[in-house]
């Protein structure tokens, strides 16, 4: 996948821009990354050969000049000896090659002008490339930091989950205990029984009413008398 179509475009690309339009902005750094690693891959060895050319000429631009001299030492030699046709000719040649250094030395120029636009260029790209490197750490960290948090807020929900168990089991235990003790007070207990001694209370109640209207009766007697 390629985001940035030419140099330029990563040089005056907005970054934030394009993470904020990014669904998955990790990814997109990374890509970019990438994207911006090949191509100051690709300028530095544009750069090198540049350099190698550069080279190559300032060594064609001193044999030049080299053979420029060494006619211009015989034209003079010529001058010596009274052969100004021969001087004529020599500074002829001398001229010639003269045309061709001022040729290499625009080719020169041309290539050391061109080197420095490189240069600029790769110093741009790398400051785009420290910026999206950077953003990538934070990005990295603010993951970080959510994946912590999420984490530390799982346990805390399992954590008052985990209490509300507790405090149900012991809810569970406690009521567990209370009809417990209700079952064993009533061990031993015969319901039958029970209702004889209820009907056989009721009848001692009746006797003991009767023996009361019995002495309440011998009372009224007794006062008459």
């Amino acid at each position: 996948m390629s985001i940035f179509s030419r140099l330029s475009d990563i040089i005056n690309s907005n970054l934030n821009s394009i993470l904020d339009r990014a669904e998955d902005p990790e990814k997109m750094i990374r890509l970019i990354i990438q994207e911006m690693e090949e191509t100051l891959v690709e300028v530095r060895s544009s750069s090198a050969r540049v350099i190698a050319d550069k080279k190559d000429v300032q060594r064609r631009l001193g044999r030049l000049r080299n053979d420029a001299d060494d006619w211009e030492a015989k034209a003079r030699l010529a001058l010596e000896k009274n052969r100004e046709d021969l001087a004529r000719a020599a500074l002829a040649e001398k001229q010639t090659i003269q045309d061709d250094v001022a040729a290499v030395e625009q080719e020169f120029t041309a290539l050391d002008d061109h080197l420095d636009h490189l240069g600029n260029e790769i110093g741009q790209l790398q400051l785009k490339l420290n910026d999206a490197k950077a953003k990538q750490k934070v990005l990295l960290m603010r993951q970080k930091t959510v994946s912590t948090r999420m984490r530390t807020r799982g346990q805390l929900n399992r954590e008052q989950l985990q209490d509300a168990f507790d405090k149900f089991e012991h809810y569970e235990r406690k009521m567990d205990s209370m009809e417990s003790q209700l079952e064993a007070d009533d061990l031993g207990r015969d319901d039958k029984q029970g209702l004889k001694n209820e009907i056989a209370s009721l009848a001692q109640d009746e006797v003991i009413s009767a023996e009361l209207a019995r002495l309440k009766a011998d009372l009224k007697t007794t006062g008459k008398d």
